[in-house]
């Protein structure tokens, strides 16, 4: 059964369909909102994402998160992502593992390196050294939580926001979960997708600036990456993203998104990942057609997905949690009908393991 969860990475803009820019507060709180309506439709799972730029107010995701547990019971929580590479892993470690146990065990990372723009002038970390960072700190980040004595250096050749050697030192609480699942988000290196597959974790292709062909290369060498390690490939779990505007008929969903593609995404700058470089889009229509975007009716938005099952094998997705530039009415319709029409036969042709298990116990 394929797994939903909802993101929101929390940008806050003034939306096109109403022309109004939320308050922080307003904003923030309508996170909260949504959660618990993704919990009420019946959705899996919700994230929310961390950066540290503007337009984005999504810097602090342990204490939004513990507000959303709170008013949650089913929901698993997620990050999406944790930036890894600029967080000293004791205070993640501490934050998320106190996390845990308020939610009663429901708590998922995903880790990634971040492309923000401001993030060296915040934390010191330059874009080339994040990627030598991230690797350290999950190394650490898994020390910490393996409940025994940790001892570490720092590396000269490693670029740290940490300083202090830890010397037989156990970091508590100790998450509530045997194992916080962590998910590597990937969409810039193949490094990502090895250091999933050495610790046996599963990936999340971002999947939003390129077709399925600039993102199937990594999921490939994941899948063969595990498979070096001596694993079942039918244990290599994938997550995906999407985003979505469902309509009853193609038309409608067109009319309604192509201000929004024109006025969001028509030129913008791609980020290159470290494959296939000509995999830009060449207008709204093609976007619609070679993107992961799910814009049309719910039989097409099938048609896409069943090519995504088809090149990835993913066994989870994310969808956008807030409307966005859609009215509110719009967004919620188009959430109904994915739930209704889209996810039961999603289910039939990519049928695979349960992205998570039940809400951990105290070991």
């Amino acid at each position: 059964m394929v797994k939903v969860v909802g993101l929101d990475i929390i940008a806050n803009t003034p939306s096109l369909a109403d022309g109004r820019q939320p308050t922080t507060t307003e904003r923030l709180a309508t996170v909260v909102e949504n959660a618990e309506l993704f919990e009420q439709l019946g959705f899996d799972g919700f994230a929310v994402g961390e950066r540290h730029h503007a337009p984005f107010i999504s810097s602090s995701p342990p204490v939004l998160l513990s507000h959303i547990a709170a008013r949650t019971a089913r929901l698993r929580l997620f990050t999406g992502v944790t930036l890894l590479s600029l967080l000293d892993p004791v205070r993640v470690a501490e934050d998320y593992a106190t996390l845990d146990h308020l939610a009663g065990g429901r708590l998922e990372l995903i880790v990634g390196k971040g492309n923000g723009p401001d993030q060296t002038e915040l934390f010191g970390i330059e874009r080339e050294q994040a990627w030598t960072t991230q690797r350290e700190n999950y190394r650490l980040l898994r020390d910490i939580w393996s409940g025994e004595p940790v001892h570490w250096e720092p590396r000269e050749d490693v670029a740290s926001i940490r300083h202090s050697p830890l010397r037989g030192v156990q970091v508590q609480p100790q998450p509530l979960q045997r194992r916080i699942r962590t998910w590597h988000g990937s969409s810039t290196s193949a490094e990502t997708v090895e250091l999933a597959a050495e610790f046996g974790d599963p990936i999340w292709v971002a999947n939003f600036q390129k077709s399925v062909e600039g993102y199937r290369p990594l999921v490939e060498r994941y899948r063969e990456a595990w498979a070096e390690r001596g694993r079942d490939p039918r244990d290599a779990l994938v997550g995906s993203g999407f985003s979505l505007y469902l309509a009853p008929t193609s038309q409608a969903a067109r009319e309604t998104f192509r201000p929004i593609y024109e006025h969001r995404f028509a030129g913008k700058v791609d980020t290159f990942n470290d494959f296939a470089d000509d995999t830009l889009f060449h207008g709204f229509d093609d976007y619609v057609a070679r993107s992961a975007a799910l814009i049309g009716s719910p039989a097409e938005a099938l048609d896409k997905l069943g090519r995504y099952v088809e090149a990835y094998g993913f066994s989870a997705v994310t969808i956008p949690a807030h409307r966005g530039d859609l009215t509110d009415g719009a967004w919620r319709n188009g959430l109904e009908l994915f739930r209704t029409e889209v996810l039961p036969e999603l289910d039939r042709i990519a049928p695979g393991p349960a992205a998570w298990p039940e809400p951990a116990t105290v070991v």
